[in-house]
């Protein structure tokens, strides 16, 4: 959400941001918030100066009383006074209504109008144009074949989908044994990594209110994604980073204690709507996983090199479990309205032989913030907003994908790296189950 004094100032910057996300039919929206709110202004101003003629005329009233005890002609005057204060009074509650739904129109127009984005951001309608910027870790094609993920998982006994259907429908999966185990070491691993980043780790509300929502997301994700509780005010989270920017809401927060560096865990849930491939079946697209997430809230002269803290983090949390990876710049189409950047991370699928999406950073700069009220005072003791970014540390079901093709071996085997093994009971090794019988 952007600031609406920018609108009134520079509204070709505006415009040419939004045609820089490929969203032209949005155009018209910057001359009807315009318009909306000059009448705002106006219902403001006349509403103000009606306030400051009742306080005029309520004194001249008193007045009137007090000299008509004497002069009994000036109760005449007096009523003449209130009869005008009536009046003004039914002016004053039409123009405090206006300014009510004016607000409420702006309001509504304002929260689909995207972030500017960073300079830096490439040009491109949706995801087929962004851009790679950097591998880290040799992509390697194994000698023997890599099959798919949930056949490397039942080898192990390790998934059930069958019965998930039963149970839930699709999207949902049991996991056991070794490969339930392998997903909670991954977890409790991407944990205790980033406390050792010093971030503060968090278990947050795993439901969050409406307003919270909007403050978080778009108004197109939220419809996408997010399941309500019927009845109530209160939505499932699609990420803990909805409920732990949330946990800001209304907050002046102490520039001393800034920035703040969380990472928290939660389950996460999602409608998923949609047409899925063969490479999206599985545990690949889920309606509820578990996630370790980064959040970060800063003074906004930091938030660029938290940006890039941020996804160097999931590289090196990735290549520590030798898992390949890319960095991939998001182009001004596929940016959510509202992030001004943001990276994908994608693994190496060996099987694919080609990369996919496990992690995704992002700056919002002071989007949420501004829709939230997250503030702290400057050095000055004024008032400033925010910014917010967050990136995914690690989410398992993907990341299972990931490790598990980049680490099988010939004999069916999975090694596992020397930093999850701690997490595993000292295993180095997982062996399928019919190995393990013989």
């Amino acid at each position: 959400m952007i600031d609406i004094r920018l609108i009134r100032e520079n509204p070709d910057l505006v415009r040419e941001n939004i045609r820089k996300k490929f969203q032209d039919a949005k155009l018209p929206l910057v001359d009807e918030v315009i318009e909306l709110d000059k009448a705002n202004r106006a219902a403001i101003n006349e509403a103000s100066n009606l306030r400051a003629e009742r306080n005029s005329l309520s004194k001249k009233i008193g007045m009137l009383m007090g000299q008509a005890k004497k002069d009994p002609s000036k109760l005449e005057e007096a009523e003449a006074v209130k009869a005008q204060v009536t009046a003004q009074a039914a002016r004053l509650a039409e123009l405090e209504k206006q300014e009510e739904e004016l607000e409420a129109k702006i309001h509504k127009i304002m929260l689909t109008i995207p972030q500017i984005i960073d300079p830096s951001v490439p040009l491109g309608p949706d995801d087929s144009c962004n851009v790679e910027v950097q591998r880290f870790g040799e992509a390697v094609v194994p000698d023997f074949p890599i099959p798919y993920h949930t056949e490397i998982m039942e080898r192990f006994d390790g998934i059930d989908l069958d019965a998930a259907r039963r149970v839930s429908g699709n999207g949902f999966y049991y996991l056991m044994g070794d490969i339930a185990r392998l997903h909670e070491a991954v977890l409790a691993y991407g944990r205790d990594f980033m406390i050792d980043k010093g971030f503060t780790y968090c278990i947050p509300p795993f439901m969050i209110h409406g307003n919270v929502v909007e403050g978080v997301m778009s108004q197109t994700d939220m419809d996408a994604m997010m399941y309500k509780i019927e009845g109530e005010d209160l939505y499932l989270i699609g990420t803990s980073e909805h409920s732990m920017i949330g946990k800001f809401i209304d907050q002046i927060v102490p520039a001393e204690s800034l920035p703040q560096t969380l990472t928290s865990y939660s389950p996460c849930f999602r409608k998923e709507k949609g047409a899925h491939g063969i490479e999206e079946r599985g545990i690949y697209r889920i309606h509820q996983f578990e996630k370790q997430e980064m959040i970060v809230v800063c003074k906004p002269e930091d938030s660029k090199k938290w940006y890039e803290q941020l996804w160097r983090y999931s590289v090196e949390l990735f290549r520590s479990l030798d898992i390949p990876v890319r960095q991939l710049e998001c182009c001004s189409g596929d940016l959510a309205d509202l992030k001004c950047k943001s990276c994908d991370i994608e693994a190496w699928s060996p099987r694919q032989q080609k990369y996919f999406e496990v992690c995704s950073c992002s700056n919002l700069g002071d989007a949420q913030a501004r829709r939230l009220k997250i503030r702290y005072k400057d050095e000055n003791g004024r008032m400033q907003l925010c910014h917010t970014l967050n990136n995914t540390c690690v989410a398992p079901p993907r990341m299972l994908i990931a490790f598990l093709e980049n680490n099988l071996q010939a004999d069916g085997s999975v090694l596992i790296p020397q930093a999850l093994r701690p997490y595993m009971g000292g295993k180095e090794l997982l062996v399928p189950a019919e190995k393990s019988n013989l």
